[in-house]
């Protein structure tokens, strides 16, 4: 059994075992995520495609912190976010162990879609950064009108949410 150092907080398992999460703060969704060997290519920097793997995953974040359950909505036929428009720039490259943030803001809310501007930062360095436009999917395809609790959600996350969602 090892031992504990009283000078360091008592981390359970419970609280290990979690995946990564991000939080929001002052309007923004921040979702950590570090450079592993599988990300990069062959000149040792983050494959490109590899980025919108990471902004995928803090828009998701996002949505648990905010309190929307995609997951729910979708299997109960409600449907889904599917991304409609993407503008991306690559300013410099990641690497290896680069420990970097996700930040996420929502710009714009509509009946259907929300606009999202995210930024791939590493230290005060934005080295990548899009927006998109995800727009809510019937199973078929077809435009869904937001439910009222997302958008109130989203108006939140824009606001003045000013502490931890990752209750």
């Amino acid at each position: 059994m090892p031992i504990q150092d009283p000078t360091l907080p008592d981390f359970s398992d419970a609280l290990l075992d979690q995946p990564a999460a991000g939080r929001i703060v002052d309007g923004q969704h921040r979702f950590p995520v570090r450079v592993y060997f599988e990300d990069t290519d062959l000149s040792g920097i983050v494959y490109h495609a590899n980025y919108l793997r990471y902004m995928e995953r803090a828009r998701s974040d996002m949505l648990v912190r905010a309190g929307i359950d995609q997951r729910a909505h979708q299997e109960a036929g409600g449907g889904a976010y599917a991304v409609t428009a993407l503008s991306i720039r690559y300013r410099a490259p990641a690497r290896l162990d680069d420990a970097l943030i996700i930040i996420t803001q929502l710009q714009q809310i509509r009946a259907a879609s929300v606009d999202i501007h995210q930024q791939v930062m590493l230290g005060a360095q934005i080295l990548t950064e899009a927006d998109v436009t995800a727009a809510l999917v019937s199973p078929g395809g077809r435009p869904l009108r937001q439910p009222k609790a997302w958008v109130t959600a989203f108006r939140q996350v824009m606001g003045d949410m000013r502490s931890d969602q990752g209750k």
